[in-house]
């Protein structure tokens, strides 16, 4: 005889039967528009360059740029987060390419925007990486240090000609103390209130930026670990998250995502503005490495990692899989 009080009085697997099941009461769904795709426009190349560490990736030409763009808007996403890779002999130690009207970046938000129009969000990467010859995010000082108050009046520069280039938003990266306040002043003052900023608020310094350092061309001596986040520290970015509220960011970011989850949870739970997160190049390459050895099924693998991002509170993903991932969802 069966005893029926001895079988599970719950039974949640009734909510997992079948697709249709799984898919009404999922507590999270992915949008295209939840998507902004980060690119790379190189200048003096004829055709796209492929990034090695990043299969699938490429800096792009201005021409293949605007193509990018074009696809980006048909796929439904969000944005697109310009970096501009200067030819060499251009970088010096103050990264004047980053302010030079004619500089590729600036160039390149002028294409955007000339091809897309506001359909897209045009969006600038405000850092001096790109453009130093010794490939740190600030102005050194005599003894070699970033120098907070100088590179401030560097990234006001920057700001005012990319929202003249035809920046949407700008996304100021370089995790100096006083950023976005100087920013948001810096566009003021030329009547670009309409620009947004995305404030890159809890920016870790992380081994998973390996394969930024081909996409940029980077020239980094040293590290970045006296301006950027030091992994080990949480409450560190609640701190962060204040101060750039308090300046005026429109909108706040953590990178990397997936290894700082819980960092990205926290930010979710208290800002009061849009929360965006950075799937940045070692997350991307880990997966495509992984997938090219038969190690995992790849498609999986990245809806499961961008359904993580979002399940922590993350209402934007930059990713390099934003299209693709896209017009995955729409179909």
């Amino acid at each position: 005889m069966t005893t029926y009080g001895s079988f599970p009085g719950s039974r949640p697997r009734r909510l997992r039967t079948t697709p249709v099941m799984r898919r009404m009461v999922a507590e999270n769904r992915l949008h295209p528009a939840d998507f902004i795709l980060p690119a790379f426009v190189r200048e003096g190349v004829s055709e796209p360059v492929p990034i090695a560490a990043m299969p699938g990736v490429v800096q792009h030409t201005r021409d293949s740029l605007k193509k990018a763009a074009a696809e980006a808007v048909a796929a439904g996403i969000s944005g697109i987060m310009l970096f501009g890779v200067p030819e060499e002999s251009k970088k010096d130690a103050f990264g004047t390419p980053g302010t030079d009207p004619d500089g590729i970046l600036q160039v390149a938000l002028r294409d955007v925007r000339a091809e897309v129009g506001d359909e897209l969000l045009v969006m600038s990467d405000l850092c001096l990486d790109e453009t130093t010859d010794h490939g740190h995010c600030g102005v050194l000082d005599e003894q070699g240090r970033v120098d907070n108050d100088a590179t401030l009046e560097r990234y006001a520069e920057m700001a005012q000609v990319q929202a003249d280039a035809g920046a949407h938003v700008v996304g100021p990266s370089g995790m100096m103390d006083g950023q976005i306040g100087v920013v948001r002043d810096a566009l003021d003052q030329i009547g670009r209130e309409d620009v947004a900023i995305l404030a890159y608020t809890a920016k870790y310094s992380s081994a998973f930026y390996g394969p930024f350092r081909e996409a940029v061309g980077s020239s980094l001596k040293g590290d970045r670990k006296t301006y950027q986040q030091d992994p080990a520290n949480a409450r560190e970015s609640l701190r962060e998250l204040a101060l750039d509220l308090e300046e005026g960011a429109d909108m706040v970011m953590v990178k990397p995502a997936g290894p700082y989850l819980d960092i990205l949870a926290k930010v979710a739970e208290v800002s009061d503005v849009p929360v965006a997160a950075y799937q940045i190049s070692g997350e991307y390459s880990m997966v495509e490495a992984a997938a090219e050895k038969g190690w995992l099924d790849r498609d999986r693998a990245i809806f499961e990692t961008l359904t993580g991002i979002k399940r922590a509170g993350a209402r934007n993903i930059l990713t390099y899989w934003a299209v693709e991932a896209a017009l995955k969802l729409r179909d």
